[in-house]
């Protein structure tokens, strides 16, 4: 268990990495690094290999909004029930259940904030379960999935003006 952690660490915050170079990071043996990830991949511990882009260095502008949900749970479903309906949207990015004043946090992408207003007020709002929402828009992102960004090292404040 404890290689197969290591392993695991290793490609969470590296998923390019290969067999080899995996195995050398944490001494597991190649053949073995090779078995369990295959293992991982086919039981679903190993869900998804994903790269994080800044897209706005390609000029290329997304929307991301925080939009929490206050909803009715359901009978023997509890908030499983419509948080599988919120899920299915593609705008949906993250569905979680939270604690707090409201149940759900959803994190939901869209190319203008008007795509995102109308996505609320449409598709999510006026479910039958849903009591409330409250969406927070993303000004900038400082950090994502553990990567900084654009971080020169030095820290930056504004002047003050007299």
């Amino acid at each position: 268990m404890e290689n197969e952690k290591k392993i695991f660490e290793a490609l969470e915050n590296n998923a390019k990495l290969t067999h080899e170079q995996v195995a050398e990071m944490t001494g597991v043996p190649v053949h073995d690094v090779q078995k369990i990830i295959k293992k991982a991949e086919k039981d679903g511990t190993i869900v998804k290999y994903k790269t994080v882009i800044n897209w706005s260095k390609l000029g290329e502008e997304q929307v991301w909004a925080l939009v929490e949900v206050k909803v009715v749970p359901q009978r023997d479903t509890g908030f499983g029930a419509i948080a599988e309906r919120i899920y299915r949207f593609p705008q949906a990015k993250s569905v979680f259940l939270a604690s707090g004043t409201y149940d759900l946090a959803i994190l939901i992408a869209g190319k203008t904030m008007q795509e995102i207003a109308v996505f609320v007020s449409e598709k999510l709002a006026p479910m039958e379960t849903v009591q409330g929402t409250i969406t927070h828009f993303i000004l900038k992102k400082y950090k994502e999935d553990g990567v900084i960004f654009e971080d020169d090292g030095e820290p930056r404040r504004l002047g003050v003006v007299a």
